[in-house]
């Protein structure tokens, strides 16, 4: 059977975003939470009717009496967590990132950020992780939220993130959205000194040729790109950002101001996200500095097949290394 033809029987829905034979870690997500909620009894799930589709279902299962089922009402679902932070418990809210940012943002933004209020919202099938088209691919979700006062925004890039984030989330000041990796998670930077350390950007390795910002599943890709552009003596540098907002200036452009060429790379729009993040820090600091975007176009993407969806935009770790050849032959 040719690749071709692979593509196009692989199922849209259900296709994992991990390279065949890659490792993974099964439902990090839900796992991480039931353990938080053994050592936490303020630890509340809720969501609204997506439990096993956002790993809620493993917390559910664990923690029955903690769990909250508010059925499709994406408003109810982050109004009830609002009151529940009001009385001192720590609630974590799934959904899928479309309906927390397009449905329910007023919900979100008056019931939860106005009052600085601790509700974690934890969207599913951020960015072009799903094959749906536009009604699931919440490709601008972090352009949506990045205006929002007091709002955190964590874009993991595997299940050592995601692990990690957790419980850092449940203990951060005010309220987080985690832009959520579900079933089957590729499991990535432990071959890396690397720990999640929230509102903080970790360089994973060194290069002197180019200099890759990139946050969430990108950054699986960067790393992978890395290695393959040094087959063509492209020494590459990567810097993981999964903390877009508050965002760290200093670790990134630490790295950014110098002669290398300088690529972002993430699951999400051109428009709104960490490359205008990167960019606006660059001009605020004067480093009148290029910064070339990899990153999904400002249209509505179309339905398919994953690994077909990430060549035909521009995400896949091949078309990766044919746009740092081509800038470097400029």
């Amino acid at each position: 059977m040719t690749t071709a033809t692979k593509r196009l029987t692989t199922s849209a829905m259900i296709a994992s975003f991990a390279d065949p034979g890659q490792r993974t870690t099964s439902a990090p997500f839900g796992h991480a939470l039931a353990a938080l909620a053994e050592r936490d009894d303020r630890i509340v799930g809720l969501t609204a009717d997506l439990g096993k589709y956002t790993d809620m279902h493993v917390f559910a299962q664990a923690h029955p009496t903690r769990f909250f089922q508010l059925g499709m009402a994406e408003q109810l679902l982050f109004g009830a967590a609002a009151g529940m932070a009001e009385v001192g418990l720590v609630p974590f809210a799934s959904t899928y990132s479309v309906f927390a940012a397009r449905r329910a943002y007023d919900f979100l933004c008056l019931d939860i950020a106005e009052p600085n209020l601790n509700v974690n919202i934890v969207g599913g099938l951020p960015g072009l992780t799903t094959g749906y088209g536009p009604s699931h691919q919440a490709t601008e979700d972090v352009a949506i939220f990045r205006g929002m006062p007091n709002l955190t925004i964590v874009d993991p890039c595997d299940s050592v993130d995601i692990e990690q984030a957790v419980p850092q989330l449940a203990a951060a000041e005010g309220p987080t959205y985690l832009r959520l990796l579900r079933g089957k998670v590729p499991t990535v930077l432990d071959e890396y000194d690397y720990t999640f350390r929230l509102g903080k950007a970790a360089v994973l390795r060194d290069g002197a040729d180019v200099v890759f910002v990139s946050s969430g599943l990108m950054t699986m890709r960067a790393l992978q790109a890395a290695e393959r552009l040094a087959r063509h003596k492209v020494d590459v540098a990567v810097v993981h950002t999964p903390t877009i907002k508050p965002f760290d200036a200093g670790t990134v452009l630490a790295e950014v101001d110098s002669d290398r060429l300088v690529v972002t790379l993430e699951n999400h729009t051109v428009v709104g996200g960490l490359f205008e993040t990167v960019a606006s820090a660059v001009v605020s600091r004067g480093l009148g500095k290029r910064v070339v975007p990899i990153a999904l176009p400002d249209e509505f993407l179309a339905a398919g097949a994953l690994p077909t969806l990430h060549e035909r935009y521009g995400l896949a770790t091949d078309t990766v290394v044919t746009k740092v050849l081509g800038e470097l032959d400029r």
